[in-house]
């Protein structure tokens, strides 16, 4: 039985080894919206809101989108 297990814990090892990381954030986001869509398309709506919370977290934050950065006051003489 010690075998078996371990031959299947080997193969899961394997399996989980072979997947690739993804290139860039472009990649896992392209991936997280496929799989939105699918969730919508099959009426699983609790999976497609837990993707679009994972879609929103993988997307960037521009906190200061027109370049302009607050300054403190200056000095007064």
């Amino acid at each position: 039985m010690k075998r078996l297990s371990f031959r299947l814990s080997q193969a899961v090892a394997g399996g989980r080894a072979a997947k690739a990381a993804p290139g860039s954030r472009e990649v896992v986001l392209e991936r997280l919206l496929r799989k939105r869509a699918a969730a919508y398309q099959a009426g699983l709506g609790d999976q497609e809101q837990m993707l679009r919370d994972q879609i929103r977290w993988s997307l960037p934050i521009d906190r200061d989108p027109a370049g302009e950065h607050e300054s403190p006051d200056p000095p007064q003489s």
